[in-house]
C-alpha cells in the first residue's frame, strides 16, 4: 500500500497509483521473468514524479515464449471506478523495438482528437513512456538487445468503461491506461478538468464548432427531453464552468450554450465560476440582490436569505409576484460574467431551469442557438 497522503478539506487522504503505473510495473516484472527465467512476487517502479512503488504481482503465467503477470490498481482514498481492477501485461521477445497493444478490457480509440490515433489502444503517452522506460531498464540489466511485444489486458474493463467518459470520448471496448505522474491524488480537480479538455478536443476534431454545456445530468436531460436537443455537441462540465469556457476559447469554438439547474448556475450571477459548494455559495445572496434590483422589497429579500434551497427561494419569489423579473435580472448578470470570462472570444448563451418550476429564464440569443442545434440534428437524421 502506498503511504503517501494529501490533505483536502481538513482530511488526511491516502494517494494511490494509476493504471499507467500498474501497466508499467506488470510489464517490467514480466520482462524480467522472461529474460531471467525466475519467478518474482513483487516489483519496484519509480513513477515520473519520483515516488518509489513496491507492488505485489498477481496471476503470474510463465509459458513458452511469454510471461504474463498482473498488478492490482489501488486508487487510495480517491473515488475511482477502476480501483481494484487487475492490469495484466503479457510480454514476448521480438526482433527489435517495443510494440504495445490492447487485449481484453483495454479500450481502443475510434475518433480523432485524443492522444492516440483511431485504431490505436487507449494507452496515453505518459503510461507509454513509463512502460518503455521500465522494460528498457530490464533489457539493459540483462544485456538484451532485442525488442518486446507487450499486450495489456484488464478483465472486466469493458463493463467498467461503460461507467466512465470513454464512450463519449469514442474509446470502445474497455478502460484507458492513464496517468501522467503515476500517482492518483484523492479528489483531483486537475484530473476532472483534463477529462473535460479531452472531450472538447474530440468534439473539435469531429468538426463541432457550436457547443452545448451542462454541469450534470439534470442539464443534459432538460436539453434532451424538454428542449429536444441532440446531445452530441454537449459536454458535461461539472462544476468547472470557468475552465470549460477557457478551454473552449483556446480551441476556437464559435459558441457555447450553457444549460443548467438554477442551483448551480445562480452562482454565476455573482461571478463564481467553480460552482462546487466548497469553493463558494452566494446562491441566496445573489437571488436576494436580483430581487431588489428588479424592484422587490427588503422583507422578501430577508426571507430569501433564510432559504436553504433555490426551489424554496423560487417559491417565495413566485408568491411575491417577482419570479419572472428576478430571473431576468439573474440571466443578465450571468451573461455579464460569462462575457467577461471569455473576453468576447466566444459567443455564450444560458438557459436556466428548475426541476419544480421548469424553464426560468434564458439569454436573448438562446432561441437562435437552440435552432442551430435543432437544424443540425434534423440534417443528421435525414442522411
Amino acid at each position: 500500500m502506498l503511504e503517501e497522503y494529501r490533505y483536502k478539506d481538513k482530511k488526511k487522504l491516502r494517494c494511490g497509483y494509476t493504471t499507467g503505473s500498474c501497466a508499467a510495473a506488470a510489464a517490467k516484472a514480466a520482462a524480467q521473468m522472461l529474460l531471467d527465467g525466475n519467478r518474482i512476487d513483487a516489483v519496484e517502479l519509480t513513477t515520473p514524479g519520483g515516488v518509489l512503488l513496491q507492488l505485489p504481482l498477481s496471476g503470474i503465467r510463465q509459458e513458452n515464449g511469454s510471461v504474463t503477470c498482473g498488478v492490482k490498481k489501488d486508487a487510495g482514498d480517491d473515488a475511482d471506478i477502476t480501483d481494484g481492477i487487475l492490469i495484466y501485461a503479457t510480454v514476448r521477445r521480438t526482433g527489435r523495438g517495443i510494440r504495445l497493444d490492447a487485449g481484453e478490457g483495454i479500450g481502443r480509440v475510434t475518433r480523432e482528437g485524443l492522444q492516440q490515433k483511431p485504431g490505436q489502444p487507449a494507452i496515453n503517452q505518459g503510461p507509454r513512456n513509463m512502460i518503455r522506460r521500465a522494460v528498457e531498464e530490464i533489457a539493459d540489466r540483462y544485456g538484451y538487445e532485442g525488442g518486446f511485444e507487450i499486450i495489456l489486458s484488464a478483465p472486466g474493463g469493458e463493463k467498467i468503461a461503460e461507467k466512465t467518459f470513454n464512450p463519449r470520448l469514442g474509446i470502445e471496448g474497455g478502460i484507458s491506461i492513464l496517468g501522467s505522474t503515476g500517482i492518483v491524488e484523492p479528489m483531483s480537480e486537475a484530473a476532472l478538468v483534463e477529462t473535460i479538455r479531452l472531450e472538447l478536443q474530440v468534439k473539435a476534431a469531429a468538426g463541432v464548432r457550436e457547443l452545448l454545456a451542462a454541469p450534470g445530468n439534470y442539464g443534459r436531460d432538460f436539453a434532451s427531453e424538454q428542449l429536444g436537443i441532440d446531445l452530441d455537441p454537449c459536454v458535461k462540465c461539472s462544476n468547472f464552468i470557468g475552465d470549460t469556457l477557457d478551454m473552449a476559447c483556446q480551441m476556437d469554438f464559435r459558441s457555447l450554450l450553457l444549460i443548467g439547474h438554477i442551483g448551480k448556475l445562480v452562482k454565476l450571477g455573482a461571478g463564481v465560476m467553480n460552482t462546487h459548494s466548497r469553493s463558494a455559495d452566494a446562491r441566496m445572496e445573489t437571488l436576494a440582490a436580483c430581487l431588489l434590483q428588479a424592484g422587490g422589497d427588503a422583507q422578501t429579500g430577508r426571507q430569501i436569505l433564510s432559504c436553504i434551497t433555490t426551489d424554496e427561494a423560487l417559491e417565495i419569489l413566485q408568491e411575491a409576484g417577482m419570479k419572472e423579473a428576478a430571473m431576468k435580472v439573474l440571466v443578465n448578470k450571468i451573461e455579464v460574467h460569462l462575457n467577461h470570462r471569455t473576453g468576447g472570444e466566444l459567443e455564450t448563451g444560458v438557459i436556466l431551469f428548475s426541476n419544480e418550476f421548469g424553464l426560468l429564464g434564458q439569454s436573448q440569443n438562446a432561441d437562435r442557438m437552440l435552432e442551430q442545434f435543432r437544424d443540425k440534428s434534423t440534417k443528421k437524421e435525414s442522411r
